[in-house]
């Protein structure tokens, strides 16, 4: 079971100095908010870059991210540790519940109104939808889509074992990702 904590409780903390905020949110989400003094270590290299940043055993340690789920999980595998002595703590609600009680974030607009949708989200949105429509033409007897949809799928799966995505790159200079 993970120790939650709430966003005011957890603001306290933080401005105490008794706790070290970690945002395991991917990079190009946190560049677009954060909250001020959060940390960055993607859920997806934690354990590597959880052991060098040597936090004090004192320190309380926060995880956060967009509402919860991926801090959840950070601290599931923090706990798992050997290494860790610290008492590790997860913001209920994330980012969403800290803006939402009135909490300062960095680089967000206080006037935008739609959240800008992160590259990786616009990646899985496209290439599904392509995948969805090759399937459907493959159906209706073009079956060049079936071989279109497994080359998409092909493609979606050398970018998570990589970590090089060609549509994520090109996205990135999209100007509504600026």
């Amino acid at each position: 079971m993970t120790n939650t904590i709430n966003v005011t409780d957890a603001a306290s903390k933080i401005k105490n100095g008794e706790a070290i905020l970690i945002d395991v949110r991917e990079p190009d989400e946190f560049k677009a908010e954060h909250i001020a003094y959060a940390l960055s270590v993607p859920l997806s290299s934690l354990e590597g870059g959880f052991q060098m940043l040597e936090i004090p055993s004192d320190k309380t340690i926060l995880f956060q991210c967009l509402k919860g789920s991926r801090g959840q999980m950070a601290c599931q595998r923090i706990q798992g540790m050997d290494s860790c002595k610290n008492n590790v703590m997860n913001i209920e609600g994330g980012i969403e519940a800290w803006k939402a009680a009135g909490l300062p974030v960095i680089g967000a607009s206080a006037t935008t109104k739609a959240a800008k949708i992160s590259i990786m989200r616009q990646v899985q949105m496209i290439v599904g939808f392509l995948i969805a429509l090759c399937v459907l033409m493959g159906f209706t007897g073009m079956t060049f889509a079936f071989i279109l949809a497994g080359v998409f799928g092909a493609a979606l799966c050398f970018a998570g074992l990589s970590g090089w995505c060609g549509l994520a790159i090109l996205l990135s200079k999209m100007p509504w990702n600026k």
